[in-house]
C-alpha cells in the first residue's frame, strides 16, 4: 500500500511533461508539413497563372480577327432586317470547353442556355464542351442532340468551326434559327454570356430588306453555311479568351490564399516552436535545481 502511494506522485509528475512534449512535437511536425504542401501548391498556381496569361495574350489576338468578321456578319442579318417566327425551329448551341479551374464561367453560359430551353419549346440543344454538357445534362437532358468535346486546349481555328459545322448539317439537323451562346470577352476580369443569332436560308430570304442584295440562289447556301461557321467560330475564340482570363484570376486568387495561409501557418509554426523550447528550457532548469 505504501510502494502504491509512492509511486503515483512520480507518476503524476513525469507524465504530463512528456505527454505535452509529445503534443507539440507531432503539432510541429504536421505543421510543417502542411506548410510544405502549400507551398508546392503556390508555385502550381503560380505557374498556371503565368501560362494562362501567355495564353490569353494569343487567344485575345485571335479573338480580335474573329470579331472583325463576326460582327460584320451581324450587320448583314440587321440591315437585311432577318426576323424568325414566333414558331420557328430553333436550336441553341452552347459554347464551353472540357476543362475547369475557371471559376463560374462555364455556369454562365449553361445558365443563359437554360433559359432559352425553357421560354420555348421543342428546342435541340448542341453542346460544345464537358463542362455545358453535365450541367445541362441535369434539367435538360432530353433537349441535347449533339456534343463535341476536345475544345479549348488550344486557341480554336476555323477549320474546327467548319468540322463542326460539318456534323451537325450531316446529322440532318433541321432550324430556322440558330442562337450560339457564348461568353463574351468585355475585359481581363469581365466577362458575361452574349448570344449571336443566325438564321436558315429560307428565313433570310423572307428578310424585309432582302431584294437590296443581288445575291443568286447557288449562292445563298453557302452563305448560310459560311455564316454559321464563322458565328461558331467567333463564340469558341471569344469564349476562349474569356476562359483564359478567369482562369488567370482563379490561379492569382488562388496564389493570393496560399500565401496568406503560408503566412499564417509559419507564424503558428514559430510560435509552438518556441514554446517547446521554452518547456524544455524549463524541464532543464527545474532539473539542474533539484539536483
Amino acid at each position: 500500500m505504501f510502494a502504491l502511494r509512492v509511486g503515483r506522485p512520480v507518476v503524476d509528475a513525469v507524465a504530463p511533461s512528456v505527454r505535452l512534449q509529445t503534443r507539440n512535437y507531432a503539432t510541429l511536425k504536421e505543421i510543417q508539413l502542411r506548410l510544405k504542401s502549400v507551398n508546392n501548391i503556390a508555385k502550381i498556381t503560380k505557374s498556371m497563372k503565368m501560362i494562362a496569361s501567355t495564353k490569353m495574350t494569343r487567344a485575345q489576338k485571335a479573338m480580335e480577327i474573329a470579331r472583325t468578321f463576326g460582327r460584320t456578319q451581324t450587320a448583314l442579318f440587321s440591315h437585311a432586317d432577318t426576323k424568325s417566327a414566333d414558331d420557328a425551329r430553333t436550336i441553341v448551341v452552347t459554347v464551353s470547353s472540357d476543362r475547369g479551374l475557371c471559376g463560374g464561367i462555364h455556369s454562365s453560359v449553361s445558365k443563359a442556355s437554360r433559359q432559352i430551353l425553357e421560354e420555348k419549346s421543342g428546342v435541340e440543344a448542341i453542346v460544345l464542351g464537358d463542362k455545358a454538357k453535365a450541367q445541362l445534362s441535369r434539367t435538360h437532358r432530353e433537349n441535347i442532340k449533339l456534343s463535341f468535346n476536345q475544345i479549348g486546349k488550344n486557341v480554336p481555328t476555323y477549320a474546327e468551326a467548319c468540322a463542326i459545322v460539318d456534323t451537325i448539317l450531316k446529322e440532318k439537323t433541321e432550324f430556322d434559327q440558330a442562337i450560339i451562346v457564348y461568353n463574351y470577352f468585355k475585359s481581363i476580369i469581365s466577362y458575361y454570356a452574349e448570344t449571336i443569332p443566325v438564321y436558315s436560308e429560307a428565313v433570310f430570304t423572307k428578310s424585309g430588306n432582302f431584294a437590296a442584295y443581288e445575291i443568286e440562289d447557288d449562292v445563298l447556301e453557302n452563305l448560310q453555311e459560311f455564316a454559321f461557321a464563322n458565328a461558331i467560330y467567333w463564340g469558341l475564340v471569344e469564349s476562349h479568351a474569356a476562359e483564359m482570363a478567369s482562369k488567370r484570376s482563379a490561379m492569382e486568387n488562388a496564389t493570393k490564399n496560399a500565401g496568406e495561409m503560408i503566412d499564417k501557418l509559419t507564424l503558428t509554426y514559430n510560435r509552438g516552436r518556441q514554446a517547446a523550447i521554452t518547456n524544455e528550457l524549463v524541464d532543464i532548469i527545474t532539473g539542474a535545481s533539484a539536483l
